[in-house]
């Protein structure tokens, strides 16, 4: 038997403000409707979870040039102004079906990097930093390469912390952030090194 053809139309979107008018027109002889809904997107979606972990602010320079040394070992705690750093954070969220939702449809993760100076020669400033979401992926760093002096970083002690922002979406229809979160503090010294000259 062949299965009969299916008609297939689709609804004019009409403005919600005239859409009573539009679609009900009561009939002369008014016949009862019974309706009943069920949704189960608590269970299907689910919630949306993230966690904040391994802030990192810490500096590239390597060993010195013999016959220069650094004692006892040269720390990547200990930043030299012209020194390029990596600043960043990972961010590790759940694998609801929600979160797999937000992560395909592209979801902005902006991270603020605060560092605050200990003493008046310091400085205070901030860094931004921001990723989007990619479809199946749940773990993301977001992080950048600077220079202190480019942050007008100058030497002494900070205090590092995070703030993040997960949302809005790429999208048009997801203009919310849904998501906060924070971490901290790293410390470190911004220091004007020796530029270790090679021997003659």
């Amino acid at each position: 038997m062949a299965d009969a053809a299916m008609l297939e139309k689709t609804s004019e979107m009409i403005p919600e403000n005239e859409l009573e008018d539009a679609v009900y027109r009561k009939p002369a002889q008014e016949q009862p409707q019974y309706t009943s809904t069920e949704t189960y997107s608590k269970q299907i979606l689910g919630q949306s979870s993230f966690e904040l972990y391994n802030l990192t602010v810490k500096g590239t320079k390597g060993d010195p040039t013999p016959p220069w040394h650094v004692a006892p070992a040269q720390s990547p705690y200990i930043i030299d102004t012209d020194e390029d750093m990596w600043v960043g954070v990972y961010v590790k969220f759940d694998r609801s079906p929600l979160t797999a939702l937000l992560m395909c449809l592209g979801t902005d993760i902006r991270a603020c990097f605060s560092f605050e100076g200990f003493g008046k020669k310091t400085t205070e400033t901030d860094l931004a930093v921001k990723i989007h979401s990619v479809e199946g992926r749940f773990k993301y760093w977001i992080g950048t390469k600077v220079k202190p002096q480019d942050l007008g970083l100058t030497p002494g002690f900070y205090q590092v912390a995070a703030t993040v922002e997960i949302g809005p979406l790429t999208h048009r229809c997801g203009q919310y952030v849904f998501g906060y979160g924070y971490i901290g503090e790293v410390r470190t010294q911004i220091a004007r090194q020796p530029n270790y000259p090679l021997p003659h």
